[in-house]
């Protein structure tokens, strides 16, 4: 099948084409790879540059040329064919006072918190957003996983979102729940969705999204949602794999 032309195939990475906070296997790659040869492909992730490219078992460098577009921090910062195309500052819209008065409320409200463990770095800046997590980011694969079992039960970040919406409910802020562990904090109109502004200049009619946190209150619900996308909603990176499989095949 030659490439379709003015298609691409848009990948969270979380979740969706890696285990949780873990590197992509050979197969997903090999899946990928295939799939550039008959489609654009790029990648969306909430995670800063650095981080996926972690996951993805690659440099920084290397991931922006391995695949045709790379958005990071939901597509605040973008990357074309390996070149920087695009990036936004979340304190340029927010303001030192704004932004002090969220982290401030922020770790108040998590120290306040029990849980059955607690790490390091609950509070990671980064360019388009601010990542929150209550167990700390420096947790152990295990602890992260436990954190996750014990916030599906106890719902420890959906109320810390309740609590950042009521007091900050005139700053132009959303709160989603994104990954295992963590909160994303970015302005109104800053999610997933800001990338696809790149994708329709690129000229691309058909936008396939694939995503695993697409229920309301998750980090993909806006774009797999968007009526510029075709939205794929998995649960695992196999389900990724065997759904390309049945699209392009």
């Amino acid at each position: 099948m030659d490439t379709l032309k003015n298609t691409i195939c848009l990948f969270d990475v979380d979740g969706t084409v890696t285990p949780p906070r873990q590197r992509v296997t050979q197969e997903m790659e090999e899946c990928l790879q295939w799939l550039k040869t008959k489609v654009a492909v790029g990648l969306v992730g909430g995670s800063d540059l650095s981080k996926i490219s972690e996951q993805m078992s690659v440099s920084k460098q290397d991931i922006t040329q391995r695949y045709d577009y790379v958005f990071s921090e939901n597509g605040l910062v973008a990357h074309k064919f390996g070149k920087l195309v695009s990036k936004e500052n979340i304190v340029h819209y927010m303001g030192e006072e704004c932004l002090q008065s969220f982290i401030n409320f922020a770790l108040k409200a998590m120290s306040e918190i029990k849980l059955p463990c607690k790490r390091g770095t609950f509070v990671e800046f980064r360019s388009g957003l601010i990542n929150v997590s209550p167990v700390g980011r420096s947790c152990s694969q295990l602890e992260r996983e436990q954190f996750f079992e014990y916030d599906q039960k106890y719902g420890v970040r959906e109320e810390l979102v309740r609590m950042f919406q009521e007091k900050f409910a005139d700053a132009g802020l959303c709160f989603v729940i994104g990954g295992q562990i963590s909160i994303d904090v970015f302005p109104v109109g800053w999610d997933k969705r800001y990338c696809l502004n790149h994708l329709e200049a690129e000229g691309f009619t058909t936008i396939h999204f694939f995503g695993d946190k697409t229920e309301p209150g998750g980090n993909d619900y806006e774009i797999y949602n968007d009526i510029r996308t075709i939205g794929h909603s998995v649960t695992s990176p196999r389900e990724t794999i065997q759904l390309l499989g049945q699209l392009f095949n």
